[in-house]
């Protein structure tokens, strides 16, 4: 009886699996942004404080990248205005500072080789911290944002970098075996890598008071072989890609897209 009931059960389970349709639906599940920016009717990316390479102006770059972004992905108007040297700017306030006669490349904002007019160059991360003292500066982007309407402000630290890697690295190779069938196969190689960092910061900061309501740091990075000669241009839009769904979010609601499998 016991045997019976089993085939029974299994016979009726295979039954109701045949008569099962199995349907993939999309979904989309909406995602509040970080700041809320309902008292801003603009946004004013103004500039970076940026460091590493010459290869590629990071400045420049990343300016334009997030007003194009933000015209299609945004409700906010995006300002269009020059774009600040902040390098520069930082230096300058430094120097206006008691205390600026002793700051020094390795962890202040001002060269004693530097000679005024010249772009300012930074070199590594901690260098590039003794300039982001202007973010604390309220009376600065008070008065800049009086200028332009008191906008959401964007501004931060953007440095980019060459980088290299050895060591050993899992890839797939093909094989096949003696009857001539082919399989692929994970095999260990040591190899010497070359590609780039990208590190940036993000502030945001009421134009009308002047003072950040948020701030958040990003790191990515990327190697290639090390005979590929890949731009410094494009793998800095290729590190940017990922980084820039997390900077919309922080700005407007996103969704993320997936399917649900249901049962009929």
């Amino acid at each position: 009886m016991r045997t019976a009931s089993l085939l029974s059960s299994l016979g009726l389970a295979l039954a109701l699996s045949a008569c099962t349709s199995f349907y993939e639906i999309p979904v989309e599940t909406p995602i509040q942004p970080k700041l809320d920016v309902a008292p801003f009717q603009r946004v004013f990316i103004v500039g970076f404080i940026t460091g590493g390479t010459d290869d590629v102006d990071a400045n420049l770059e990343t300016v334009r990248l997030l007003r194009s972004q933000l015209r299609t992905k945004s409700t906010l108007k995006v300002v269009d205005a020059d774009v600040l040297p902040l390098n520069e700017i930082a230096a300058e306030q430094r120097q206006g500072e008691p205390d600026s006669s002793t700051a020094t490349t390795d962890g202040g904002a001002t060269n004693g080789n530097h000679r005024q007019g010249e772009p300012i160059k930074i070199k590594d991360e901690k260098e590039l911290e003794g300039y982001e003292h202007i973010f604390a500066n309220v009376e600065f982007w008070k008065k800049l944002g009086e200028e332009y309407q008191n906008p959401l402000i964007v501004t931060g630290t953007v440095f980019f970098t060459p980088h290299s890697r050895s060591g050993y690295v899992q890839r797939e190779q093909e094989v096949y075996d003696p009857l001539g069938r082919r399989r692929v196969v994970p095999v260990r190689a040591y190899m010497e890598r070359k590609g780039f960092i990208l590190g940036p910061k993000f502030v945001f900061i009421d134009g009308r008071t002047g003072t950040t309501l948020y701030s958040e740091r990003f790191r990515e990075e990327i190697l290639y072989n090390a005979q590929n000669s890949t731009p410094a241009l494009s793998s800095y839009f290729e590190l940017m890609d990922r980084i820039i769904p997390s900077f919309l979010s922080t700005l407007s609601a996103q969704k993320i897209r997936g399917t649900r499998i249901l049962l009929k």
